[in-house]
C-alpha cells in the first residue's frame, strides 16, 4: 500500500488559499439575546463584516403612540427596553409633565429616582449573569439572577409586575409605596454590597474572562462620539456622557455619585464600567431611601391630558444609555408625533467597526458587553 508523502514542495504546488463565505448568527441564537440576526461575512475564523438584521420584532410603537392618550403611552414604554421599565416610563412622564409645566410633590421625585437605580442594578445584574455565560462561565448565570431576585421582589410588591412594569404616570405615581418598601430596599444594599465582591472573585479576576475580554472590540473615544453611542459602551472609552450628571432630573440633583468612567474602550472595560455602576446605584439608593420626604404621591391632573402646542423632548439615563422622548403636539389628547432615541440603535451601530478583524468567539464577547435588548432597537 502507497502512502503518499506531503513536503514543502508539494504544499507550494498545492497553492492553498482560503475564500470569504457568509453565515448567519440568529435570529434565534443566545449571543444575539433575542431576535436579532446577524449576517456574517467570514475568512475561516476572522470576520470581514457584520450586517445586523432588523425587523423580526417590530411592533410599530411610535405610530401607535399617535393614536394613544399620553397616559397609555406610558404603558408602551416598558415593552422597549423591558429591563429599563420604570425608566422609560418616568422618561415620558417627565416629557409630558415639563410641557404642562407640572410639578410633581418631591415624594414622587426620589421614588422615582430609587426605583430607576433599583432597575440599573436588576438589569445590570442579568447582564452580568448572561455576559459571563456567553463566554462559557455557567455559574454566573445563578449569582446574578439571585440577587436580581430580590429586587424584582420589591418591585412586585410595589406596582404588581416582576418585568414590564407600570407605575409611573404624568403626574406622579399610579399608588405609594408598600409600606415594606423602605424595609426591603434597606435589606438588600447590604445584602448587594457582600455579594459585588463575589462577582469580582468569580469572574472580573478571572484570568481566562479577562483573555476573552481585554483588546476586544475596541471602540475609540472619537469613534463613540461619531456613532453616537451612549451609556457604559461610551463611558468605557472616555467619553463623560451620563445624563444623570449633565441633565438631573427627578431627585438626582440632590445625590452625590461619581460617573463610571474607562479608557481601554475594550470590553472588559465596558464590563468594569457596569460593575462599578451598580457600587454608584447603591450609594444614591442608600442616600434616599431614609430621606422619602412626607407628602402626596401624585398632583391632580385632568382626565385628559392636551399638551400645548409645541415640540418637547426628555431624555434620561437607561441602563444602556440616553433613552429620549420626543412629542410633537397640536394640541389634541394625542400626540401629532411620537420619536424615541433608544440608546440600543446607536450602540448596535458600532458593530460592524469594532468586530471586523476578530474571531467569531471575540464577536460574542463584543456583543455581551454592548448589553442589547433587541425590543429597545426593534420598536
Amino acid at each position: 500500500m502507497e502512502t503518499a508523502v506531503l513536503n514543502s514542495t508539494t504544499v507550494k504546488k498545492s497553492n492553498f488559499k482560503s475564500e470569504e463565505y457568509f453565515i448567519n448568527m440568529g435570529p434565534q441564537h443566545p449571543a444575539t439575546h433575542g431576535v436579532l440576526r446577524l449576517l456574517l461575512t467570514i475568512d475561516g475564523e476572522i470576520i470581514k463584516k457584520v450586517e445586523p438584521d432588523l425587523g423580526y420584532i417590530h411592533r410599530s410603537i411610535e405610530k401607535m403612540s399617535e393614536s394613544n392618550s399620553y397616559q397609555q403611552i406610558v404603558h408602551l414604554t416598558d415593552r422597549l427596553d423591558y429591563l429599563s421599565s420604570h425608566i422609560n416610563n418616568e422618561a415620558v412622564c417627565l416629557c409630558v409633565e415639563n410641557a404642562l409645566e407640572l410639578e410633581v410633590p418631591e415624594r414622587v421625585k426620589v421614588i422615582r429616582t430609587i426605583l430607576g437605580e433599583l432597575t440599573r442594578i436588576a438589569s445590570h445584574t442579568l447582564w452580568w449573569g448572561v455576559m459571563g455565560m456567553d463566554v462559557g462561565a455557567l455559574t454566573t448565570y445563578f449569582y446574578g439572577f439571585r440577587d436580581r431576585e430580590m429586587i424584582n421582589d420589591i418591585f412586585e410588591e410595589t406596582c404588581g409586575a416582576r418585568l414590564t412594569m407600570n407605575y409611573n404616570i404624568p403626574g406622579g405615581l399610579m399608588q405609594d409605596i408598600h409600606p415594606n418598601f423602605v424595609k426591603r430596599v434597606k435589606e438588600f444594599i447590604p445584602h448587594f454590597r457582600s455579594k459585588l465582591p463575589e462577582y469580582d472573585r468569580l469572574l472580573t479576576g478571572n484570568i481566562i474572562f479577562q483573555k476573552r475580554t481585554k483588546g476586544v472590540g475596541v471602540l475609540s473615544r472619537e469613534d463613540a462620539i461619531n456613532f453616537g453611542a451612549s451609556g457604559p459602551v461610551a463611558r468605557a472609552s472616555g467619553y463623560s456622557c451620563d445624563v444623570r450628571k449633565y441633565h438631573p432630573y427627578s431627585a438626582l440633583d440632590k445625590v452625590n455619585f461619581t460617573e463610571a468612567l474607562d479608557t481601554a474602550g475594550d470590553s472588559f472595560a465596558r464590563y468594569k464600567v457596569r460593575i462599578a455602576e451598580m457600587w454608584e446605584s447603591l450609594n444614591i439608593i442608600e442616600q434616599l431611601i431614609d430621606n422619602i420626604p412626607e407628602g402626596d404621591f401624585k398632583v391632580a391632573t385632568n382626565a385628559v391630558i392636551k399638551l400645548p402646542k409645541g415640540d418637547f423632548y426628555q431624555k434620561v439615563e437607561t441602563a444602556r444609555g440616553e433613552f429620549g422622548v420626543y412629542i410633537i403636539s397640536t394640541g389634541n389628547k394625542n400626540p401629532y408625533r411620537v420619536k424615541f432615541r433608544s440608546p440600543g440603535l446607536s450602540n448596535l451601530s458600532l458593530l460592524n467597526h469594532i468586530a471586523v478583524g476578530g474571531k467569531i468567539g471575540d464577536l460574542v464577547a463584543t456583543m455581551a458587553t454592548i448589553d442589547i435588548v433587541v425590543p429597545d432597537i426593534d420598536r
